[in-house]
């Protein structure tokens, strides 16, 4: 027995827990087979019920029936066929349609516990037991007519960050179906006050995509239990092509929760919204016991030099994503659904753990289907990955990946301070020295002459082909949201001065030549009672508090102006570099804490010509020398006008007021 086979078979007795080492015909995981055919492990017929499941290290396989989908005793067990490239087959004659199953696989004479498999479609309460359902049944009236909104550009992208119940769980929101799909089909729903709440809320918003926090089946929530209070992001998967049932009408009904999803999405559609995914295949909730390792021990996981699961995730593990048959998994995954249940795209979690060749697979397989679907992630990892940095998914190694994009931190830290360390504030509350950063996300991440060439500043690595692939932000779910932010770093502020920092950061990111993204709320300051990581947080700390729009409604008259501005004006999403570098100058400002751009000429047809920017963070008014003109004004001190405009100057030089920006145009 060579060193290489020893390693091996320790490798995956250290995988699943045993003491004796598992016996394999294989002296590594590059030499298990690989299935070329559709990944499918329950096809139902009125006639017959066909189950595969892929195990090749399995002595034997058994497909256990039951009636219900948790609790029963095993209705009837049948013994699965050894088959072609580690596939185990059977046969159930008959119509089984509405039980439920799982897979039990033995290895080295123990028997691993039941399954339901790695690519179950359908589940029952909380995803124990896969369930025999017939798809074709779960797709709502119209469904067949459902259809993506138009998209001509990933530049044209708006994107809104939301989690299901936080959205909708709030009674003062009108909404029937508080913290479910359904949430997103009540297409007008208020406050009592009429603030249009729900997707009613979106549409005024003028948002193009909605960014769905995990929504496949995740562990933390007792579905069981949805009477007693339960919160998570959902970042712990455990079924990966089933939507997760605590967001469903009854989690029981394998059928409801599929059903329901796709009546969410279409509504969307209709609304002229697409739907973005959060995807988390770059690890499981648990690691021994989970479905991976019950069905193949030690495969889809990393493994240190030590044999032990690696844990790049910071939950306990890391998916390998460059075996064969691990990224035949997400390709197929993300394209079930895309295909199935009409998504428009998806945000890969901790995407830095994934390799290269498999989000450049996702990427040709996806443009397949539909090229406009959006791929973009966290270009980053908790931990360090098992593969060498040049092989991973990295933000700094987004140009490698063309129609992939990642989130700038760059950007989002020079706006609003550095990640981990939240009493220090930076560019929006007057912080000096983070101008060139904050150019750096104007631009969208790309390489340009002015910011380059500059001695004085560090620069950030550009990362970014097109300014396409770089996401502009100032707050998401994670860490504290802008409001929290922002009084973190500036104790005491007022409200006036609350709101005023909150249009300023905003301006910023929907005037960046990147794919701005805001976070649900973040439009009527949101908060979160201080709360840095609020992932298990109860509602009285989740929710938004739709009152918030009519108390602040003037700071989302302000954002829904700047979406209306950017929708409108092509020239703050151009969309090429070369474009950018052409069209975008920075004008030379002496002050500290003020960025301030013009976009010459008329780029991409606009119809407003030499546009000019100015982002003044300081607490005094400051002076801006600009090329001799006559101007209209779009915005200026915290109000945007786009059809009568805010009035005209004439002259070379423009005032702008404290912590405000100016945005005026020929």
């Amino acid at each position: 027995m060579n060193a290489k086979h020893l390693l091996a078979m320790l490798t995956l007795a250290t995988a699943v827990g045993c003491n004796s080492i598992q016996r394999s015909s294989f002296d590594s995981f590059d030499e298990y087979p690989v299935y070329e055919g559709k990944w499918e492990e329950m096809t139902y017929s009125p006639a017959g019920t066909h189950f595969s499941l892929w195990a090749p290290t399995a002595q034997e396989v058994r497909v256990m029936l039951y009636e219900k989908g948790q609790g029963g005793a095993v209705q009837r067990m049948i013994s699965m066929q050894q088959a072609a490239d580690g596939m185990w087959q059977a046969v159930a004659e008959g119509d089984l349609k509405g039980s439920f199953y799982a897979f039990n696989v033995k290895i080295d004479g123990i028997w691993q516990g039941d399954t339901p498999g790695v690519m179950a479609k359908a589940v029952g309460v909380n995803g124990d037991r896969a369930a025999i359902i017939d798809m074709r049944e779960t797709n709502p009236q119209g469904w067949e007519k459902d259809v993506r909104p138009p998209l001509k550009s990933f530049s044209d992208i708006i994107i809104y960050e939301m989690h299901h119940r936080d959205f909708s769980i709030d009674t003062v929101a009108g909404i029937k179906h508080r913290g479910k799909f359904l949430a997103l089909t009540e297409d007008s729903t208020h406050t009592y006050l009429g603030e249009k709440t729900g997707i009613a809320h979106l549409k005024e918003l003028g948002v193009t995509h909605v960014h769905l926090l995990p929504s496949f089946d995740f562990s933390s929530v007792d579905e069981t239990k949805l009477n007693k209070p339960q919160y998570n992001w959902g970042y712990d998967p455990k079924n990966y092509n089933v939507p997760e049932g605590s967001y469903a009408t009854d989690p029981y009904k394998p059928d409801v929760r599929i059903r329901e999803f796709k009546q969410m999405v279409m509504a969307l559609h209709r609304a002229g919204i697409r739907v973005i995914m959060d995807v988390v295949y770059n690890h499981t909730a648990l690691t021994k016991g989970s479905n991976f390792e019950r069905t193949v021990p030690g495969y889809f996981y990393r493994q240190d030099s030590e044999g032990k699961f690696a844990n790049a995730s910071g939950c306990g593990n890391e998916t390998a994503s460059e075996r064969a048959m691990v990224r035949k998994f997400i390709i197929e995954s993300v394209c079930y659904w895309a295909n199935e249940y009409h998504v428009d795209g998806f945000r890969f979690d901790l995407m830095g753990i994934h390799d290269i060749v498999t989000m450049k697979e996702i990427r040709k397989a996806l443009d397949g289907i539909d090229p406009t679907i959006f791929i973009y992630g966290e270009g980053w990892a908790a931990g360090t990955p098992q593969l060498p940095a040049s092989e991973l998914a990295m933000k700094n190694n987004v140009y490698q990946m063309p129609g992939i994009a990642a989130f700038s931190d760059e950007f989002r830290d020079s706006l609003r301070g550095p990640f981990g360390k939240d009493e220090k504030g930076a560019f929006v509350i007057g912080r000096p020295g983070h101008e060139t950063g904050v150019k750096f996300g104007i631009v969208g991440g790309i390489a340009h002459p002015q910011i380059n060439n500059d001695s004085v500043r560090r620069v950030p690595k550009i990362w970014a082909n097109t300014p396409s692939q770089f996401i502009s932000y100032v707050s998401c779910h994670d860490d504290l949201c802008l409001t929290d932010r922002l009084k973190v770093t500036l104790p005491g502020a007022s409200v006036p001065e609350l709101k005023a920092l909150q249009k300023l950061a905003e301006t910023a990111v929907f005037t960046s030549q990147g794919v701005p993204f805001i976070f649900a709320g973040d439009e009527i300051l949101r908060d979160r009672k201080g709360v840095v990581n609020a992932y298990n947080k109860p509602d009285e700390i989740n929710a938004i508090d739709w009152r918030n729009k009519t108390a602040y409604r003037e700071v989302f008259d302000y954002v829904r102006g700047l979406i209306a501005m950017r929708k409108a004006h092509p020239a703050f999403r151009m969309g090429n570099a070369d474009l950018i570098r052409k069209h975008l100058e920075f004008i030379h400002v002496p002050a500290t804490n003020v960025v301030a751009f013009r976009i010459k000429g008329s780029p991409c047809g606009d119809k407003w010509l030499n546009t000019i920017v100015v982002l003044n963070a300081r607490t005094e008014p400051i002076k801006v020398n600009i090329p001799e003109g006559k101007y209209w004004i779009a915005c200026r001190d915290g109000k945007i006008d786009l059809i009568l405009g805010l009035g005209m100057i004439t002259g070379n030089q423009i005032t702008v007021s404290p912590r405000s920006a100016m945005i005026i145009h020929q």
